[in-house]
């Protein structure tokens, strides 16, 4: 399948949000289904493209799914130390999945973080356990595990541990 990586636009918020909160829904991904808080944040794209770079994978017109690229220092990072990139929200369409679109969405933000960020030194993610296929698709791009780094975005929930994984350019 042919497709292009380029930043989102404003009127593909709203579809891309969508599409970042069904791949979490239907791959049971959230604690709480419909009713988690979260799905406000995966919907709410605009939010994050005024404070990081969203990039989406196009096959013609349509949009196949997308990525949240956080620049060294941001503030949608969440694990990212000085001089560390940061992706997050990593989505393809379920009808999309297997084409390569999550893995060029990746390659794009490991490019950025080498050509657009000074001083760039890694770049850095957050995944859940279940996320299995996410994790040969790291592996497979030289990223490795940093348990040393894992984390629970909900303290209050003592059962919720993101794992980590960081590339170093």
């Amino acid at each position: 399948m042919d497709f292009v990586i380029r930043r989102a636009t404003a009127e593909e918020y709203d579809t891309l949000g969508e599409i970042t909160a069904q791949a979490y829904l239907r791959d049971g991904l959230l604690d709480f289904g419909e009713s988690d808080s979260y799905l406000d944040e995966l919907r709410d794209v605009a939010k994050r493209a005024a404070a990081a770079e969203v990039l989406v994978a196009v096959a013609d017109t349509r949009l196949l799914g997308g990525v949240t690229f956080v620049p060294s220092g941001g503030p949608m990072a969440d694990i990212a130390r000085p001089g560390e990139a940061e992706i997050r929200m990593l989505a393809v369409a379920r009808e999309a999945r297997g084409r390569g679109a999550g893995e060029a969405l990746v390659r794009a933000c490991v490019d950025r973080a080498r050509t657009t960020v000074t001083g760039c030194t890694g770049v850095v993610l957050s995944t859940q356990a279940t996320m299995r296929t996410a994790h040969r698709l790291y592996a497979r791009l030289g990223f490795v595990r940093t348990p040393d780094r894992d984390w629970n975005p909900l303290p209050e929930l003592d059962d919720i541990t993101l794992l980590t994984y960081e590339l170093t350019l």
